[in-house]
């Protein structure tokens, strides 16, 4: 199979939060970016995909999450939804 990346799909997307919801045909999920002091959250990116594919991504992210741990340990995972203000580790500025 001979797949294309044009550039502009190459440099990715960055989100932070992803929103699934599904219908009897078909997955939908919303690739999400919340930004610290902004209201509003915007979709980023937005993937339709059929219930086998997304038992497939399922199970392929799982096998990558597996092999990540392996390599650099576990992922510290927090339950909890992010909350207002974001801290992103940095300090929090003034205007």
């Amino acid at each position: 199979m001979n797949i294309e990346l044009t550039e502009d799909v190459a440099e990715g997307v960055y989100s932070n939060l992803a929103m699934i919801a599904h219908s009897n045909s078909e997955f939908v999920i919303d690739f999400i970016r919340l930004m610290p002091g902004v209201p509003k959250a915007r979709v980023k990116a937005r993937v339709v995909i059929t219930p086998d594919h997304a038992k497939r991504l399922l199970s392929a992210l799982k096998d990558n999450i597996e092999k990540y741990e392996q390599s650099f340990g576990s992922i510290k995972q927090n339950e909890e939804f992010p909350q207002f203000p974001i801290n992103f580790g940095g300090t929090v500025g003034e205007a």
